[in-house]
């Protein structure tokens, strides 16, 4: 038996759900027996991008026992661009020079 995470991170909270299985599963497998898809169902598990610690991986890709699996969500802003935004706003406010 071993214990897998499946963490799903909202702008106001990040939810960890903790699955316990005999055997080893895929990560589709452990997230659908987390059932974080009943509470969140615009987790679409077709074109979702997961991961492990932070390493992006394959929904086929084999768990082991503690990894911890993270669903992604679309970024809202691009990085790149907010932080442009935010250097140009503080040359016109002459913050930077």
């Amino acid at each position: 038996m071993f214990t897998v995470e499946v963490i799903y991170a909202l702008l106001k909270e990040q939810l960890v759900f903790r699955v316990n299985m005999s055997e080893a599963c895929t990560i589709e497998e452990a997230i659908v027996q987390s059932k974080i898809v009943d509470k969140y169902p615009e987790i679409d598990l077709k074109t979702v991008k997961v991961g492990i610690f932070n390493q992006i991986k394959n929904m086929s890709d084999r768990v082991s026992d503690g990894d911890r699996i993270e669903i992604y969500r679309e970024l809202i802003a691009n990085p790149k661009e907010v932080r442009k935004k935010r250097a140009l706003k503080q040359r016109e406010e002459g913050v930077l020079k």
